[in-house]
């Protein structure tokens, strides 16, 4: 996967605006548990009360708070609140004061609030520390009526009973400022209620504001969600493009020798499925794995910030994720490794008796093929069900592990809440944020599963990318000067195909030149076609040379050799399109050059029977069209490119004699100034060449015209007579 990464170059701005996106998404997804929390603990429990440093107070109530107080909490008091008048009462008002200023109010009220709130509500609730603590100052005779008397009390009798009650209720000191501080909300709720404040207006004013926030955070995600969503799809598709372009120009390039190496139907599952699989993975990683991360550290850290007691329960959480994860990818990964082999195979399968259906129907084999493609089939079946299954089984067990976790906070956090350490909306706060992290681990879990076979793709893809072309331009290639004339010649050429044994050709030497037919001709496996591959480069001799012009064709770019050929393969291929498509496939759109190249192909007539003429469809291969008819059109598409080189390999088997003759002669009056070399099967197709090389298990075995070849070369003689009568022959 690392090797294909440069093809995310172009999107590097657009990936960076999606990791923007996804931080401000988790920022978001984060607050949300938060709020939540605020919405349960200050909302509703705390009557919309979220600090115990009071707005307004009784100067009555402040006096008794301060008597608990510090001197230097006492001079954060003074430089903090002013005197003044409201709804007819004496009150300390809090100036406006910064969040860092509101803290230290909250932690000088915290004590001296719980203490006063204690004395004189007696804390006549059953359960909790701070009701036990405060039971024992009341027992100890301190109760409401303690602060009347103390205002009438010397200064120095005032101070020893503060200092009595103050050592009376030192162990509240010891209590958590969290539990302090909820304890002090109802105080400050009662202060606010006797200042004439309306709670409940402030209650509902709390929970309207912060409901709009958790509105418009949601709003925020589902922005950043959506433009996530369509850039990650952007990118991947982007990358997808660039990979199959880059696939396929490579593989456009292939020789042969390259091709033999990957076989058809892999490189059309390596351009096609293999290149989704990669496309789907970017898109996962930029819409998913990248934001699973940032959420999941995000929510940890949160989750250890407000109740790091309860931490160890996301470790046997995590614990168990990754226990089942590392199962399922250790039983997982060997199949996704075959997985896209057996799509190969499914694919060669399938092409290999679509392609060849005629055949199979005329030997009546449909079942035997049936029974082939259903084991490739059902091989493929098996594999998928395996993986699929094993994702299926991954599904309800990470529910399981996050109902079980759920469960789990909520018993241990109950505890927790019973003893007045913990708030139910901070319980509530970290189910979520457990939550977060347990689906972070859920969506890597998931993508670990997913990532095996985008893997064996990439690797595929990578493999194809990576191949060193078996036929190349040299460091410094030449080429043709524009007088070429196109004389070829083999200087004693030996060809062995890459991984074979034995030479194909050996020692072959000859020379063809313009104006001239020359002609090859021999057995079956003899050679012939062999000749035809190697003068385009379509591979590379093994020894010896082929010059064109006396310059070595290895030393000339691919693209200028191929340029001055004009080539008719044995098989006659057509691509999809009109008749004048095909014939103009040289990129010259001439119609009177291409009428003129099927009038010569003897193609003009059946075409001019269609009722499109030139502009008839021609399906894919040619399949709409008979034999001889496409390997008229093939023989008119090299007319029309007017090439030096003429090469014709076998492609007049299929025409009958007088189309043959008529054909040959009037591509004689054609190609009489062009270099041609023909490859046939029959006699009467090469008998007037200039030219005849005989060639017999690789090797040459005569060189001369029809009539020398005859007397000079046993086989080519037996070649004639095996299909002319001594008399046609003339001996």
């Amino acid at each position: 996967m690392r090797k294909l990464m440069k093809y995310l170059k172009k999107s590097t701005i657009p990936i960076i605006m999606v990791l923007l996106l996804l931080v401000v998404q988790a920022y978001c997804d984060l607050s949300i548990p938060k709020y939540t929390s605020d919405v349960v603990n200050v909302g509703i429990q705390q009557g919309g009360i979220d600090n115990i440093a009071p707005q307004r107070i009784r100067v009555a109530e402040m006096q008794k708070l301060m008597l608990f107080m510090e001197d230097n909490q006492k001079e954060l008091i003074n430089k903090n609140y002013q005197l003044s008048d409201y709804n007819g009462i004496a009150i300390y008002s809090l100036e406006k004061a910064d969040s860092a200023t509101t803290e230290k109010l909250n932690s000088a009220f915290e004590y001296p609030m719980l203490l006063v709130y204690g004395i004189e509500q007696g804390f006549s609730e059953k359960g909790g520390k701070a009701s036990a603590m405060m039971g024992d100052l009341n027992a100890s005779g301190f109760t409401q009526e303690t602060f009347a008397a103390l205002s009438s009390m010397p200064m120095a009798q005032k101070n020893e009973i503060v200092n009595q009650i103050k050592e009376k209720s030192a162990n509240l000191k010891k209590l958590d400022s969290s539990i302090m501080r909820q304890m002090d909300i109802k105080y400050v709720e009662n202060e606010y209620k006797a200042c004439g404040i309306d709670t409940d207006a402030m209650q509902t004013a709390y929970i309207w504001n912060l409901g709009l926030k958790m509105l418009g955070v949601a709003l925020i995600i589902g922005l950043c969600t959506v433009l996530v969503t369509l850039l990650a799809s952007r990118i991947g598709a982007f990358f997808a493009r660039d990979l199959r372009k880059n696939l396929f120009e490579k593989v456009i390039n292939f020789s042969s020798a390259d091709m033999d190496h990957f076989s058809t139907a892999s490189l059309i599952t390596r351009c096609t499925n293999d290149v989704q699989q990669v496309q789907m993975m970017v898109t996962m990683l930029l819409r998913m794995v990248f934001y699973a991360p940032i959420i999941g550290i995000g929510a940890l850290f949160m989750a250890y910030s407000s109740q790091s007691s309860m931490t160890w329960v996301i470790g046997v959480a995590v614990i168990a994720i990754l226990t089942l994860v590392i199962l399922l990818l250790v039983f997982t990964m060997p199949k996704f490794k075959r997985l896209q082999k057996i799509v190969d195979k499914v694919n060669l399968v399938t092409r290999e008796i679509l392609t060849g259906l005629p055949v199979i129907r005329a030997f009546t084999r449909e079942k035997k093929e049936e029974q082939r493609f259903d084991a490739a089939n059902t091989q493929l079946k098996k594999v998928n069900i395996f993986v699929n299954s094993s994702m299926a089984l991954m599904m309800p067990t990470m529910m399981f592990i996050m109902n079980a976790i759920t469960v789990l906070i909520v018993w241990v956090g109950a505890g927790f809440i019973d003893t007045g350490t913990m708030q139910v909306g901070d319980l509530m706060a970290f189910i979520q944020y457990s939550m977060q992290i347990i689906m972070s681990f859920l969506i890597l879990s998931m993508i670990s599963i997913m990532l095996p076979r985008a893997l064996v793709s990439a690797n595929r893809i990578a493999e194809v990318l990576e191949t060193k072309n078996y036929i190349k331009d040299s460091i410094a290639p030449l080429s043709f000067p524009l007088n070429t004339k196109g004389i070829v010649e083999f200087r004693n050429v030996s060809f062995r195909y890459p991984n074979a044994e034995e030479n194909v050709l050996e020692h072959i030497s000859f020379v063809a030149n313009p104006g001239e037919t020359t002609a090859f001709i021999g057995s079956t496996g003899s050679g012939k076609s062999t000749i035809a591959n190697l003068i385009p480069r379509f591979f590379d001799v093994t020894d010896g040379q082929i010059l064109i012009d006396g310059r070595d064709i290895r030393d000339v770019r691919q693209k200028n050799l191929r340029e001055i050929i004009g080539y008719v393969p044995q098989k006659a291929m057509l691509f999809s399109g009109t008749i004048e498509s095909n014939i103009g496939y040289n990129g010259n759109g001439d119609k009177m050059a291409i009428r003129q190249a099927a009038a010569i192909a003897q193609a003009a007539d059946f075409i001019g029977e269609m009722d499109a003429g030139y502009n008839s469809e021609i399906s894919q291969g040619g399949t709409n069209v008979s034999g001889g008819q496409r390997q008229r059109i093939a023989i008119a598409r090299t007319i029309a490119k007017k090439p030096l080189i003429y090469l014709f390999d076998d492609c007049f088997s299929a025409l009958d004699y007088k189309t043959d003759a008529k054909l040959r002669q009037a591509l004689a009056k054609t190609t009489k100034e062009s270099t041609v070399l023909v490859i046939a099967q029959r006699i009467s197709t090469i008998i007037n060449a200039e030219k005849i090389v005989v060639l017999d298990d690789g090797k040459v075995a005569g060189i001369g015209t029809h009539q020398e070849l005859l007397k000079s070369s046993e086989v080519y003689r037996e070649i004639a007579l095996s299909q002319l009568s001594r008399e046609e022959l003339g001996i």
